[in-house]
């Protein structure tokens, strides 16, 4: 897909702006995170952007589970909150799933809130063709579920 790629060294900058536009993490955090995938090589967790006029308007962030074969979890998706609602987090679950089912994974899950902040995003999923898998009470916090949504990858 044209305009979607990994994630580099420059882009920092304007992921924070993405992430400060959306509530996904604080945007303080993302050095720290993506620090690793910056440096290492041989890193297996995958960091994309959607760039519109070389400019990256949106975010997304999986990597292995820990002691199992070709399943990976998306930890992060998120597009600059004045372009939502335009296809772009369909394009990147697209992207990404191509990218993981042509290097042999099988699995991929996402998990999120099942707190009323979070509808738009458990839709967003159901409508990708992601199944509702599990939801463990009060993970988050007293009242806040954790949403499991897994999808088989085709080969």
């Amino acid at each position: 897909m044209k305009n979607i790629r990994p994630v580099e060294k420059n882009d920092l900058d304007a992921l924070k702006q993405v992430l400060d536009s959306i509530e996904l993490f604080p945007s303080t955090m993302l050095e720290n995170i993506i620090a690793d995938y910056l440096i290492n090589p041989d890193s297996e967790d995958m960091w994309f952007t959607l760039t519109q006029d070389e400019h990256p308007v949106s975010i997304a962030y999986c990597a292995p589970e820990k002691l199992t074969v070709g399943t990976y979890n998306l930890y992060a998706i998120g597009v600059r909150a004045d372009l939502q609602g335009q296809g772009i987090g369909g394009q990147m679950m697209t992207y990404i799933e191509e990218q993981l089912s042509q290097n042999g994974h099988r699995i991929l899950i996402v998990e999120t809130s099942g707190s009323a902040d979070f509808e738009l995003t458990r839709k967003f999923y159901l409508k990708n063709n992601y199944m509702l898998e599990a939801t463990l009470r009060d993970f988050w916090e007293e009242g806040d579920d954790k949403v499991i949504f897994w999808k088989k990858l085709k080969h």
